[in-house]
């Protein structure tokens, strides 16, 4: 049975001798470093994805495929200079003659593009393999096969086979590849930090009420039924019913409604919303993947995961090219070679320049691109995507209906006018005494009317009245 290195995200067999308990729970790493990566700080690794303010495997195994196809584009890009010099077409092309041929440069360009291929062309030869397992051959296979052939044939001409060698072909199409899936998976990131400021608006520590007293805890140990403290301009820890207290809840970063909304005993609060003005006590009624925000999480995921119909029509694209490529390639072997007459040589490097040109440098790059990249900018803008292929049909919208205007809003309130009842006196002196009052208040309004001055006056024995105002006494 597969398992997943909390440290890395590769699946791993359970046969693995590199495996340690934590917490009752059998964990199972690829390799001693993921091992010892996870042994040195366990509690950054492990399982506090599952709606907590933490989602750590999933962004770590972002982070690990970002760096990872970032360092081999680098190094690959780095190598496939002298590549390019040494190959006897781009020396022709760039008019460089004899000038760089040198005993031994065949030699040279092999052992330098050996290295592109082995260390760049990793990741597509392994995706090639868990194609072929998976019977679901598609854009590694065609670019596996590619860079493979490529490279056979090349070496076989550097040792004594007749042909011409196709290096630096293989090491610039491994070069697009992997900046393609560099700024794919850097996209990607993107979306997921969206999720993650999701998963932060839940607080750090919970005021937890036991036998009398106050104890703080991580937010992540509360559980149903437990009763929570919630001070004013405090994020409620999680979902859960008022038992006792009054104040308005700013909901508007989980409904985009900007009004706060009164909580009196009995009414429901949304984990990650805003304590107003007044203490609450509350009881936890949801925890985990049960709570609001967790769902949302999820929501974004499970879109994550969807492939949308343009990717789906580039998969059936991919597994006909690759069906092809083998076809095209494998009958203009046999026709130079047996109805032509031509030799073995000459009819396989005719095959094999057929393979090379069939894989789809476009396809494999532009479609994950645009649709990693689309999903990223949406998720900056605040737009998080529940299905990907209702958000390719955007395109074709021509008129938006809301139901209400409360979403509309910029989600914090503002002062447009000022009317005087009394011409004693001025906006000004209104302003300045509404805002003098409203200062000690944690209400959004109350924040509003204090952004209208910089002078206040002061206040004495002032008193807050949870869903009716305030008053100095």
């Amino acid at each position: 049975m597969k398992k997943i290195d909390p440290v890395c995200g590769m699946e791993v067999d359970e046969s693995t001798k590199y495996k340690i308990t934590y917490k009752g729970e059998t964990i199972f790493f690829c390799s001693r470093g993921c091992m010892e990566k996870f042994s040195a700080s366990p509690e950054t690794y492990m399982g506090k994805e599952e709606g907590s303010h933490h989602i750590a495997h999933h962004h770590i195994h972002h982070e690990h495929m970002v760096e990872d196809f970032r360092k081999r584009f680098f190094i690959s890009l780095v190598i496939t200079i002298p590549v390019l010099l040494l190959s006897p077409m781009i020396q022709e092309f760039l008019g460089i003659g004899e000038s760089l041929r040198f005993t031994g440069d065949k030699v040279l360009l092999f052992l330098l593009s050996s290295v592109v291929f082995f260390y760049g062309g990793y990741p597509f030869i392994k995706g090639l393999y868990e194609e072929i397992k998976g019977k679901i051959p598609g854009m590694m296979t065609l670019i596996g096969l590619a860079i493979i052939m490529a490279y056979t044939y090349s070496t076989a001409v550097v040792f004594g086979f007749h042909g011409e060698v196709f290096f630096w072909e293989l090491v610039t199409l491994i070069d697009i590849m992997l900046l393609g899936h560099w700024i794919e998976m850097k996209a990607v990131m993107g979306a997921s930090r969206a999720v993650e400021e999701i998963a932060r608006l839940l607080p750090a520590v919970a005021h937890k009420i036991e036998d009398g007293r106050i104890v703080d805890i991580p937010v992540e140990n509360l559980k149903k039924g437990d009763r929570v403290l919630v001070k004013p301009g405090e994020r409620i820890p999680a979902d859960g019913v008022v038992i006792e207290g009054e104040s308005s809840v700013d909901e508007s970063m989980l409904t985009g409604e900007s009004v706060p909304v009164m909580k009196t005993p009995k009414k429901e609060v949304i984990g990650g919303s805003i304590n107003g003005e007044g203490a609450l006590k509350v009881e936890i009624t949801r925890t985990g993947k049960e709570t609001f925000i967790s769902q949302i999480i999820e929501l974004v995921r499970e879109a994550e995961r969807n492939k949308s119909k343009t990717q789906r029509l580039a998969d059936r694209a991919a597994f006909w090219l690759t069906l092809i490529a083998l076809s095209t390639g494998g009958f203009t072997f046999f026709a130079w070679l047996f109805l032509l007459s031509k030799n073995f040589p000459f009819a396989l490097e005719r095959a094999v320049t057929v393979m090379v040109i069939t894989c789809p440098h476009a396809l494999g790059l532009a479609i994950p691109l645009v649709v990693a990249v689309s999903s990223g900018i949406s998720a900056r803008k605040g737009l998080l995507l529940k299905n990907r292929s209702a958000f390719e049909l955007a395109r074709k919208v021509k008129a938006v209906i809301f139901d209400k205007t409360g979403t509309l809003t910029e989600g914090r309130f503002g002062v447009t006018d000022v009317i005087s009842l009394d011409r004693d006196f001025s906006e000004e002196e209104i302003m300045k005494y509404s805002a003098s009052l409203e200062r000690n208040s944690e209400h959004p309004i109350a924040k509003a009317i204090t952004a209208l001055t910089t002078e206040f006056y002061p206040v004495s024995d002032f008193k807050t009245m949870p869903g009716r105002g305030l008053r100095e006494e």
